[in-house]
């Protein structure tokens, strides 16, 4: 898994797996999900304004239109 905060432009990325070519999608409510191009399988997130979404960073709790199985990640 790989997780990078852009402090200057307040986005925050996540991505499971290695790079892999692939595209975005935005979904609302500034959040961006990335598909694998080849499988269409959804490999990342992407959140604008995440710092303002936030309070606590300690306590993070996003709303996502999808959900990770944390488990089955190697």
């Amino acid at each position: 898994m790989n997780i990078y905060y852009d402090e200057e432009a307040d986005y925050l990325t996540i991505f499971v797996g290695g790079p892999r070519p692939n595209y975005g999608e935005d979904v609302g409510e500034d959040v961006t999900i990335f598909r694998d191009e080849q499988t269409n399988e959804i490999i990342g997130v992407g959140i604008m304004n995440f710092r303002a979404r936030t309070r606590n960073l300690d306590e993070i709790q996003l709303k996502l239109p999808f959900s990770i199985n944390f488990s089955s990640l190697k």
